[in-house]
C-alpha cells in the first residue's frame, strides 16, 4: 500500500511537471517542425500557460490578471528599445552612411581572409550593436557576394561573425531583458557577461575565418584575428562595466574598424579611406556623424543633473502579494519602471531625431525617404513586437504560477552539480526557438538563476552564460536564416547555410559551456 501510495505521488509530480514544460514545449514543435513564426507560436505557449496555471497550479483570476500586468510593463520596457532602435537604423542607413560603410571597407584590403573579417565578423558586430534584429546579415551577405564569395560562405560569414554582439548590441535590449526577468542590476550582471562573451568574440572571429577557407584562412590571419578581437572584447568589457550597457556592442565594433583599418592600411600601403562615394555625397566623418552623436547623447545622458531631469516623467506600479491556490506565492513588488525621457529608447530617439535634421539638411534623403524610414520601422518591428509580447506574457505567467520553479526544481535534480555546462545549451534552446536572444532571456532567464540557486552555483555565472547561449544560438535561428538567404535571392540555400551555422555555433557554445563549468568551479560558488 505504501509502495502505491508514493507511486501516485511520483506520477502526480511528473505530470505537474510535464504540464509545466507544456507552453515551451507547444512553442518548440510549432516553430521546429511546423515552421511557425514566433509571435503565432508565442501567442499559443501563452494561451496554454494561461490554462495550466489556472487549471492545473491553482492561479486565480486575480494572479493571473496581476502577471499580465507585469508582463506588460516589462514587454513595454523591451519594445522602446527595438522600436528606437531599428529608428536610428533607418535614419542612417536611408541617407547612405551604412552603405558607405560597408562599400569603402573591402577597398582597404585585397586579402579575402582580412575581407571577411572586417566585413563579416567586426562591420556585422557594429551593425548588430546600433541595429539588429537580422540587419548584419541583411546588410553584409550581399556586400561578400559582390566580391566573389560564394553564395552559403556569403551569408554564413556574417551570420557566424556578429552574434557575441547581441547582448549588448541593439542597445541592449537582450540585457535589459535578462535584468528584466530576473530582477538583477545590470551592475551584477555585466562583468560576466562580458567576459563570457568575449571569450565568445574570439570564436566568432575564429569561425568566419574558417568559413572564409578554412585552416590556411585562419593560419595566415591570426594575428589581425587575435588583435582585433582582444580589442573588440576589452572595449566591451570595459564599457558595460562602467554602466553604458546600451553601448556596449557599437563601441566594441568601432575600436574593432578603428584596429582593423590600421591593421590593413599597414599592409596595404594605403594611408587614407577614398573619400568620395559617388551615389550620397558621403564622406567617413559624416558616415559616422548617427554613432558619434548616439554616444555623446548615452554619455550625456549620465551626467547627474541630466539624468535626474530626463527621470522626473516614469511610469511604474506596484503589485501585491500573490499566492496561487497551490500555496506558491510571489511577493509584492514594484513593476519594471520606465523613465520615458530617460529611456534607451528615448536616446534613441534623439539621436535619430538630430541625425535625420542634419542628412536632411545637407541632402541625402531622396524625395519619399522620411515615409521609406517609417515603413521599414513598421515591417521590421511589428514582427519581433508581437513575438517578444507573447514570449513575455508566457514566462510571466508561467513565473507567478510557479510552473518555472517546477522545472528548476527538475532539471536541477537530473543535471545536478554538472548543470553549469548545460546552462548555456538552454540559452542556445531559447533563442533556437524564438529566433531571440531578448526572448530567450525573458523565457530562460529566471529558470536559470532559481536552478543556479537550488544547486547553490552562483547565478551571476550561470546568466552570463544564459545570456551568451542565447546569443549564440540566434544565429542559427531559422527565421534569421530565411531572412540572410533571402537578401542575396536565394531559397535553395537555406538547409546548406543552416547546417553550416549551426556546426561553428555549437562548437562555440561548447567553449563556452567548459568555460562555465571552470567559472563555477573557480569561482562561482
Amino acid at each position: 500500500m505504501l509502495s502505491l501510495f508514493n507511486f501516485h505521488f511520483l506520477f502526480s509530480d511528473l505530470l505537474d511537471w510535464l504540464l509545466a514544460l507544456l507552453p515551451v514545449l507547444a512553442v518548440l514543435v510549432l516553430m521546429l517542425r511546423f515552421r511557425w513564426g514566433g509571435a503565432k507560436a508565442g501567442a499559443v505557449g501563452w494561451a496554454a500557460a494561461l490554462i495550466v496555471a489556472g487549471l492545473r497550479f491553482g492561479a486565480g483570476w486575480r494572479t493571473l490578471t496581476y502577471a499580465q500586468l507585469k508582463g506588460f510593463l516589462l514587454t513595454l520596457f523591451v519594445l522602446y528599445i527595438i522600436w528606437g532602435a531599428l529608428l536610428f537604423y533607418r535614419v542612417a542607413d536611408e541617407a547612405g552612411a551604412v552603405d558607405f560603410i560597408g562599400a569603402e571597407l573591402p577597398r582597404l584590403t585585397p586579402d579575402r581572409g582580412l575581407q571577411a573579417l572586417l566585413l563579416g565578423w567586426v562591420f556585422s558586430a557594429f551593425l548588430q550593436g546600433m541595429g539588429g534584429f537580422g540587419v548584419p546579415v541583411a546588410v553584409v551577405a550581399p556586400l561578400l557576394i559582390g566580391l566573389g564569395f560564394p553564395t552559403v560562405a556569403a551569408v554564413v560569414i556574417p551570420s557566424v561573425g556578429h552574434p557575441w554582439a547581441v547582448t549588448f548590441g541593439s542597445l541592449g535590449s537582450s540585457f535589459f531583458a535578462l535584468m528584466a526577468a530576473t530582477g538583477r542590476s545590470g551592475d551584477e550582471l555585466a562583468p560576466w557577461s562580458a567576459l563570457m562573451l568575449g571569450l565568445a568574440c574570439l570564436g566568432c572571429g575564429a569561425a568566419t575565418l574558417w568559413a572564409a577557407g578554412g585552416w590556411p584562412t585562419l593560419q595566415a590571419n591570426w594575428i589581425p584575428w587575435l588583435l582585433i578581437g582582444s580589442t573588440m572584447a576589452v572595449t566591451q568589457f570595459f564599457v558595460v562595466t562602467n554602466g553604458l550597457w546600451s553601448l556596449g556592442g557599437m563601441l566594441a565594433g568601432l575600436a574593432g574598424l578603428a584596429v582593423g583599418v590600421v591593421w590593413a592600411r599597414q599592409r596595404t600601403g594605403r594611408h587614407s579611406l577614398d573619400q568620395g562615394h559617388a551615389p550620397t555625397g558621403m564622406s567617413l566623418g559624416w558616415a559616422l556623424t548617427p554613432y558619434i552623436l548616439l554616444v555623446v547623447i548615452v554619455l550625456a545622458a549620465q551626467i547627474p543633473p541630466v539624468k535626474a531631469a530626463l527621470g522626473r516623467v516614469v511610469i511604474r506600479a506596484s503589485f501585491p502579494e500573490l499566492t496561487t491556490a497551490r500555496g506558491w506565492s510571489t511577493p509584492a513588488e514594484e513593476g519594471r519602471s520606465i523613465a520615458l525621457l530617460g529611456h534607451a529608447g528615448a536616446l534613441l530617439i534623439y539621436a535619430s531625431c538630430i541625425t535625420y535634421g542634419l542628412y536632411r539638411w545637407r541632402g541625402d534623403y531622396e524625395s519619399g525617404g522620411l515615409r521609406r524610414i517609417a515603413r521599414g520601422v513598421i515591417a521590421k518591428a511589428t514582427r519581433s513586437s508581437l513575438g517578444t509580447a507573447t514570449m513575455v506574457g508566457m514566462g510571466m505567467t508561467m513565473q507567478h504560477a510557479g510552473m518555472t520553479h517546477l522545472l528548476a526544481q527538475g532539471v536541477a535534480q537530473a543535471a545536478g552539480q554538472a548543470f553549469p555546462v548545460v546552462a548555456p545549451f538552454i540559452g542556445v534552446l531559447g533563442a533556437f526557438m524564438t529566433g531571440s536572444n531578448t526572448n530567450s532571456n525573458v523565457v530562460f532567464g529566471g529558470l536559470q538563476q532559481s536552478v543556479a540557486m537550488l544547486i547553490d552555483v552562483s547565478p551571476l555565472v550561470i546568466l552570463a552564460a544564459q545570456t551568451t547561449g542565447g546569443a549564440i544560438g540566434s544565429a542559427f535561428a531559422p527565421a534569421k536564416i530565411i531572412v540572410g538567404c533571402s537578401t542575396v535571392g536565394s531559397g535553395e540555400e537555406e538547409g546548406p547555410v543552416l547546417k553550416a551555422v549551426m556546426r561553428y555555433g555549437l562548437a562555440i557554445v561548447v567553449v563556452i559551456a567548459l568555460a562555465t563549468g571552470v567559472a563555477v568551479y573557480l569561482f562561482g560558488y
